[in-house]
């Protein structure tokens, strides 16, 4: 692939069965054309962010190398969600399936479509814990993950299941 860059994402899902429906995302993501998987990390049952009033969520991260650009990344990443059966009912509420872009390597952008870094993810064990398996020496906003990770500490994120994931 030419014009590489590696980027990072973040599953969730609180509907529905929850492990297989990230599995199926991150089978699409293997598959879209410009896109290969480099790592997912275990599986993380979490607390809800945000909205509280609803299931726990499955977090995974995942790492990869693409040739999309930030724009294309995010209509593939929407294509998935709708594909699996997301609707956006409320914002942060229940869903089937999220797929969240944290970062592309050289990308900073705030744009009304996407901004990167992510605004969230420092804030956020969900994200941090899964991300700090795979990337914990990517570096946002001036500090690893690992130190944002644990900066915010890890309450309400417990490990339920080491990666077995094929890519």
């Amino acid at each position: 692939m030419s014009n590489v860059r590696t980027a990072y994402l973040s599953l969730g899902a609180n509907l529905g069965n929850r492990e297989e429906t990230l599995r199926k995302a991150v089978q699409r993501l293997a598959a879209a054309e410009g896109i290969e998987i480099r790592a997912v990390s275990s599986l993380y049952e979490t607390e809800p962010w945000g909205k509280t009033d609803q299931p726990r969520f499955l977090n995974v991260a995942v790492g990869l190398e693409t040739t999309l650009s930030p724009e294309a990344l995010l209509a593939k990443a929407q294509e998935i969600e709708n594909a699996l059966g997301r609707v956006r009912h409320e914002h942060w509420g229940a869903r089937t399936i999220d797929v969240d872009i944290l970062h592309v390597e050289g990308v900073e952008q705030n744009t009304s479509e996407l901004t990167l870094p992510h605004p969230y993810m420092t804030e956020r064990a969900f994200v941090l814990v899964p991300l700090a398996e795979i990337a914990p020496a990517l570096m946002v906003q001036g500090k690893s993950v690992a130190v944002w990770r644990d900066a915010v500490g890890e309450k309400g994120v417990t490990r339920v299941k080491t990666s077995d994931w094929a890519i």
